[in-house]
């Protein structure tokens, strides 16, 4: 017998060799019918894999951490089944569930396009009605190969010739499927519920411009309709606040292939809004005991060799440029400039902290398979900033950052987050255990004495130091990640950065990175976004628009737009000579805040009749009133 201790730790006894769908049914067949997947010792595997050892047992459903990986997971056999089925000469790549579903790569003749979707779905409700049992099995290298072979997939054939020696070679097997996959899955097809087919895309065999490109096509998948149908619906409201979209109806940025891919075109609108966000972000740093640097974009590759870049991160770095003989690289972080400052002289301990903060454009190699509007390009404006203080500063610094980046994004509108303690990682670290006690041990503080959730990621720290991140949630409770606080022991090592202690003697400083809103660009997309394209008045580009009913009126609208200057007030005018209701339908699909109307009554009061984004037609307001009201909403960031 061995005892297998349960979630909620009861312990109770089995012959060896029960599956965790038996332990399921042994509690309820209602509460199996739920059961995804299990974890067994902290691993998650299917439920009819045998355990023969006292273990902990925890069974999960859809819902649960790894549940929506296996469903989602089978559910993309089941497509590559049918697939197979319907094509003659598919050849499979690799098929994964995804944080939104899961995909499949496919070598084949045939251009898919989502008019094939309907007889694919077809095919898959077909394998899931037949309800074919799902068996995992092992075969030696050899064999496993040669199976591949038989079944002409050569990309699994080449998938096996990479796996190291002695690595175990798995396959699942579903009525007239097999794949190779190291699992797990569904005890059965007949346990998908509900799926959907997105969408087409392309990819390169192994992310790689070089090999060939294979056709994907995505799904989704959930344990019941109504949850399916709650995805599709966000799907729809998503698209409506896609920001690349956005950006282009409301003029605000371009991507130009001709200028490069990844890189970002800022229009009037957009930059306007841009230098608002920037404009802000300074003045809060300097309120907040910041000094600002500077740094240039490109520095000579000893740099980047000294900092480990080109040791680390080559990859994602551009190719260097020949200048008098030395090679120059553009700049994927501004960090060793800083410390650069930092060493160009002698700082005593009473210099202590230094708060350094730049608004520092990188550039980054990333493949052009993962480029997104502005949420992930190759040149961007990093709101950064390196900490450098004594041990006995390290938790008060720490706590100032946290509230100082938790203000910041309530002032953008953002009232949802949650922060991630990500811990020493398992593989080779930097830095004395010491450090890192004191640095994990200070963020976790701050984090509980401000009564702020968080979950700890385990093993999740950059092997130079812990970090914090904040993500935010928006409109549509997505998250994003934007704020970091990071320490680093890598770098003041590398670069012998010291300081003058009490004693006399030279110290090491402690470093802490720091993002609040990340970049500028990304977090650009995601306030966007959040707004669907109507912006908080004191970030609007045009806060104000004022129209005429009639050419007798075109005056008065150019002496309020005169007024409205003044008090500085973002304002345009129309007097086009178009019908007043199309003027003021073309204002409210710009997003502009306020509606101003004037007319005969409007010019003999001195007045204006105002429309706004959020109460509609409020009426005819005077002048300096309305000039009041803006700069109230504007000085004090009134959301709506």
């Amino acid at each position: 017998m061995i005892k297998i201790t349960l979630k909620d730790g009861s312990v109770k006894e089995f012959e060896a060799g029960v599956r965790p769908i038996d332990v399921a049914n042994g509690i309820s067949e209602g509460f199996a019918r739920q059961c995804v997947a299990a974890e067994i010792n902290g691993r998650v595997a299917g439920l009819t894999e045998e355990i023969t050892a006292d273990s902990e047992l925890n069974l999960l459903k859809f819902n649960d951490k790894g549940g929506a990986d296996v469903y989602r997971h089978t559910a993309s056999h089941i497509m590559a089944n049918a697939i197979k089925r319907l094509y003659k000469g598919a050849q499979l790549a690799i098929g994964p569930s995804i944080e939104t579903g899961f995909y499949y790569d496919f070598d084949i003749e045939n251009t898919f396009s989502e008019a094939d979707f309907e007889k694919i779905e077809a095919e898959m409700n077909k394998i899931i009605k037949e309800d074919n049992e799902i068996v995992r099995f092992v075969l030696p290298r050899d064999e496993a190969i040669a199976l591949m072979k038989e079944l002409d997939e050569p990309y699994k054939v080449e998938l096996i010739e990479e796996l190291p020696e002695g690595e175990e070679i798995s396959f699942y097997k579903q009525g007239d499927f097999t794949d190779l996959c190291a699992g797990p899955h569904l005890p059965s097809t007949g346990r998908i519920k509900s799926f959907k087919l997105m969408q087409v895309a392309g990819a390169y065999w192994r992310g790689s411009e070089k090999n060939k490109m294979l056709q994907r096509i995505y799904g989704t998948a959930f344990d019941n309709k109504k949850d399916l149908k709650k995805y599709l619906n966000f799907l729809v409201e998503a698209e409506k606040r896609d920001h690349r979209r956005l950006g282009k109806e409301l003029e605000l940025f371009s991507i130009n292939d001709e200028i490069g891919a990844g890189l970002v075109l800022w229009h009037p609108k957009g930059a306007r809004i841009r230098s608002l966000i920037e404009d802000f972000w300074r003045d809060q740093h300097f309120k907040n005991g910041y000094d600002l640097v500077g740094s240039p974009h490109i520095g000579k590759a000893h740099l980047w060799e000294t900092s480990g870049h080109l040791g680390f991160y080559d990859e994602n770095m551009y190719a260097p440029m020949n200048v008098d003989e030395n090679k120059y690289y553009l700049k994927p972080m501004n960090c060793p400039f800083h410390i650069a400052i930092f060493n160009s002289k002698l700082y005593s301990y009473r210099d202590l902290p230094l708060r350094w903060a730049e608004l520092g454009t990188v550039y980054r190699y990333e493949k052009s398979g993962v480029l997104h509007g502005l949420l992930r390009v190759r040149g961007f404006t990093q709101d950064d900033a390196h900490i450098f203080c004594r041990k006995d500063q390290m938790p008060e610094e720490i706590r100032k950052t946290v509230m100082f980046c938790i203000y910041m994004l309530k002032s953008f509108g953002f009232e949802k987050f949650k922060l991630y303690l990500a811990t020493k990682p398992d593989e080779k670290s930097v830095g004395e255990k010491e450090l890192w006690d004191d640095a994990t041990a200070a963020l976790e503080k701050v984090i509980i004495e401000e009564g702020l959730e968080y979950e700890v990621d385990e093993g999740g720290g950059a092997f130079y130091g812990p970090k914090i991140d904040i993500k935010i949630k928006d409109a549509l409770n997505r998250e994003w990640q934007c704020s970091t606080i990071q320490f680093d022991f890598n770098l003041p090592e590398r670069f012998d950065m010291t300081f003058v202690n009490n004693h006399g003697e030279k110290e090491r400083p402690y470093v802490i990175h720091r993002a609040l809103l990340g970049s500028i660009e990304r977090f650009f997309g995601v306030l966007t976004e959040h707004y669907e394209g109507a912006f908080p008045v004191w970030l609007a580009p045009i806060q104000a628009k004022v129209l005429s009913i009639a050419e007798a009126h075109s005056d008065y609208v150019y002496e309020v737009k005169e007024a409205l200057e003044a008090a500085g007030v973002r304002v345009e005018a129309d007097i086009r000579n178009e019908k007043l209701g199309y003027k003021i339908r073309e204002a409210r699909n710009q997003r502009v805040p306020y509606i101003l109307v004037v007319g005969d009554k409007e010019i003999e009061d001195r007045a204006v009749a105002v429309r706004n984004r959020k109460d509609g037609d409020i009426g005819a307001i005077a002048l300096d009133d309305f000039i009041a009201m803006v700069k109230k909403d504007n000085d004090e960031r009134v959301i709506w």
